[in-house]
């Protein structure tokens, strides 16, 4: 791994990043290997646009499978981030919550692996919530908050989906969500927050920006990353998106 003292070793974020091997996937935490690679995890309702994220950050067309049916991800997949031909990170999409379609049983053996994941990985070094612009924070991703906050990583919380709203509505959105971030501050600590659209493939360099930081592959977040209103679209949203993730209008995966 680049010394992380050593601004001039650290690779550009687009160049990691681009780099990205599917490493493994596993139904249950015990399937994964045991390593000492840094792991950043990325979570989400199964109809937030996790899958579509996760293939426009890494600049893939299907990295992830982005399904019209929520759900689709049913086990934790591992993908390998390499620079310099040695494996620099992980990025671990992890199954969806809150599909009510899955049968009760199928949702308690997701809901225990993702909780034993996230509670005993030792190489998880961060958090990437996902979460529609929308109708952020729904009663789930406050649960999952409260009790990813005990382990003591890092949270950034990434609003998808913004080319369905104004850029005045999403400002608004972004305030209030804010808010919600500030007045939990000393039970969550510190969540940093980005606007995204997989769609309009805006609002990469920001989340690149943290899982760089939490990788050791960059000492600071650049000023230009830490304002999320800075990343809005300027354009109204599109009338007739493609739909996925069970929702008309919803993000698709990358073309």
């Amino acid at each position: 791994m680049p010394d992380s003292t050593d601004s001039s070793a650290l690779p550009a974020l687009d160049t990691w990043i681009s780099q990205v091997q599917f490493l493994q996937s596993g139904a249950k935490v015990s399937d994964l290997p045991r390593a000492q690679i840094p792991e950043v995890a990325i979570a989400g309702r199964s109809n937030a646009g996790k899958s579509t994220a996760l293939n426009v950050l890494c600049q893939r067309k299907r990295l992830a499978f982005a399904s019209k049916t929520p759900g689709r991800t049913r086990l934790i997949n591992l993908f390998s981030l390499i620079y310099k031909e040695q494996e620099v990170g992980r990025l671990v999409d992890l199954p969806g919550y809150g599909y009510a379609s899955v049968d009760k049983q199928t949702q308690a053996q997701w809901q225990q692996q993702l909780a034993r994941y996230l509670d005993t990985r030792d190489s998880l070094v961060g958090l990437i919530l996902v979460t529609d612009i929308r109708h952020p924070l729904g009663p789930l991703d406050l649960q999952m908050l409260d009790w990813f906050a005990r382990r003591m990583r890092p949270i950034h919380l990434l609003l998808t989906k913004a080319d369905k709203l104004t850029r005045q509505q999403q400002q608004k959105t972004v305030s209030e969500v804010q808010a919600i971030l500030a007045a939990r501050q000393s039970k969550w600590g510190p969540v940093s927050l980005s606007v995204f659209s997989g769609l309009k493939k805006t609002g990469r360099d920001p989340v690149l920006a943290r899982i760089s930081l939490w990788l050791g592959l960059t000492t600071a977040i650049p000023e230009a990353q830490k304002k999320p209103a800075d990343q809005l679209p300027d354009k109204r949203p599109i009338e007739e998106a493609p739909a996925q993730g069970g929702e008309a209008g919803d993000e698709t995966s990358v073309k």
